[in-house]
């Protein structure tokens, strides 16, 4: 089994900034992705940053320039340092990791339960 927590989440005033952590452990092998999803009432889950199996970086085009996705490997953890948060940034934030207990089983994706980050005067 694989376990993902986050943290780092709270109130914020527009303008300020947070950041968020997540950290996978338990029967890991390797880690082929991991990536920062929200959900905000009556939304649909959407991506805000991830890595891709390559090393790449994807942002939701509402970040871009705001938030920052960066990892430490050794750790299996990743963060999201978002700062110039806005009203609209408000959601509960999820991370999600994609790794394999062992060399040629499959790759699972592994969700934590969610962090809540509130923009709010």
């Amino acid at each position: 089994q694989v376990q993902v927590v986050e943290s780092g989440g709270g109130l914020v005033q527009p303008g300020g900034s947070l950041r968020l952590s997540c950290a996978a452990s338990g029967s890991i092998f390797s880690i082929n992705g991991m990536g920062w999803y929200r959900q905000a009432p009556r939304k649909q889950r959407e991506l805000v940053a991830a890595f891709t199996s390559g090393g790449n970086t994807n942002y939701a085009d509402s970040v871009k320039g705001r938030f920052t996705i960066s990892r430490d490997n050794a750790k299996n953890t990743v963060y999201l340092q978002m700062n110039s948060l806005k009203y609209e940034d408000t959601a509960v934030y999820y991370c999600m990791v994609v790794a394999r207990g062992g060399l040629g089983l499959g790759w699972s994706n592994y969700w934590g339960q969610g962090t809540q980050v509130t923009v709010s005067s």
